[in-house]
């Protein structure tokens, strides 16, 4: 069968390229094509396009990059309907993925959409469940607060089949055992315990938040080594201008799980990234700056319908991790949170607790080829 996926940031990439492993599984003879990113092409995916080249966020940077979003977006369409998929399934990034959806539903009634890792409607622009009901044929929930809400405000029925997360962690952690001797001989770093600094996968996040972050964690840079996460296709350079040349901190690329499982703590943007550092046990801030703080963290208390930004305190549903958003992320904030959970803080032992209910709610492992069975079977009328 012919599967024609998107997926449009890092996270996306990730959680696409396993359930095309899965969807292998099912199906031998499966053909991908895909907008996405290097995993996905990895798993045999022939990239239309590289999600890099779409990934733009806020107003501003959308506007100005509109025509070669359009280009990107009608490139996509064109090719949907050439290769005439089987499926199409949509990989998060609702802005882009529910528009494709709508398109194609209306030009190629005739091919299945599936959803994997539904829109976050629970957040903000509840609307798109009109769009969802319209063009999507099956919406898989890796969240499992998602199911009730869907069930109970809409009347519509989702398929929760596990996080994948928990799957990815629990991989990496079954073929890499924790060794820290190795992980610093083998990036060229000190022998001085971690402090990870997770600061997005887009430039405007990188942008917004690492200066902030490094500033927070200066003082304790002498017991600490601070080691930025790189994002798949943000060159080095691009980091450089933010990290003073004479400093001791390492960005490292493709490491971002090692960088986890050997870190003390972590300064963290919101998304993907605070999950995964929740399923590695690493106490954290959430760290998520936004220009004109005072007037965004006011419209974010009217147009958010949640309390929380973070995955696992949306999970957990009470407070787990800080948060510091728009103007409640000031370097004195990030700096007096941290402390708080280095080794001897108050908080550190705390949430280290409660990321165990964290796991427990996601359930068991094997989110990815539970989703596959369930398209594959449906795909052959199941």
């Amino acid at each position: 069968m012919k599967y024609f996926l998107i997926a449009g940031e890092a996270s996306g990439d990730l959680h696409a390229s396993h359930l095309m492993q899965s969807l292998r599984q099912c199906d031998a003879q499966a053909e991908f094509r895909c907008i996405g990113g290097d995993l996905m092409a990895a798993q045999g995916g022939h990239l239309v396009r590289h999600y890099s080249t779409l990934a733009y966020m806020g107003i501003l940077p959308v506007i100005a990059h509109l025509p070669t979003i359009l280009r990107g977006m009608r490139e996509c369409r064109s090719d949907i309907l050439r290769w005439q998929p089987d499926t199409l399934i949509l990989v998060d990034y609702p802005g882009f993925n529910l528009s494709m959806a709508k398109y194609i539903r209306r030009h190629a009634p005739g091919v299945k959409i599936f959803y994997y890792i539904s829109p976050k409607i629970w957040a903000w622009k509840e609307w798109r469940i009109r769009d969802i009901r319209a063009n999507i044929d099956q919406l898989y929930s890796i969240l499992p607060f998602e199911v009730d809400y869907f069930r109970q405000r809409h009347r519509y029925d989702i398929r929760y089949v596990g996080n994948p997360t928990l799957d990815e962690v629990s991989d990496f952690e079954a073929h890499h055992p924790a060794d820290f001797s190795h992980f610093i001989e083998e990036n060229h770093l000190p022998d001085r315990p971690v402090i990870a600094l997770l600061a997005g996968s887009r430039q405007q996040e990188i942008r917004d938040n690492l200066s902030r972050m490094l500033r927070a964690a200066a003082p304790v840079a002498t017991d600490y080594q601070l080691v930025v996460a790189g994002a798949p296709g943000i060159e080095p350079s691009f980091y450089a201008q933010f990290i003073d040349a004479e400093s001791s901190v390492r960005v490292l690329y493709g490491q971002t799980y090692p960088l986890l499982q050997h870190a003390t703590a972590a300064l963290v943007t919101s998304g993907t990234a605070t999950l995964e550092t929740a399923l590695f046990r690493v106490p954290q801030v959430v760290c998520y700056y936004i220009g004109w703080g005072k007037f965004i963290s006011f419209m974010r208390r009217l147009v958010l319908k949640i309390p929380y930004i973070s995955l696992v305190n949306l999970i957990a549903d009470r407070e787990v991790v800080p948060e510091l958003v728009a103007d409640g992320m000031t370097v004195e904030n990030v700096r007096r949170h941290l402390q708080s959970i280095l080794p001897g803080g108050s908080r550190r032992a705390p949430m280290l607790r409660d990321y165990e209910d964290v796991a427990l709610r996601l359930g068991q492992p094997g989110a990815p080829q539970r989703a596959a069975d369930h398209m594959f079977a449906t795909l052959h009328g199941g």
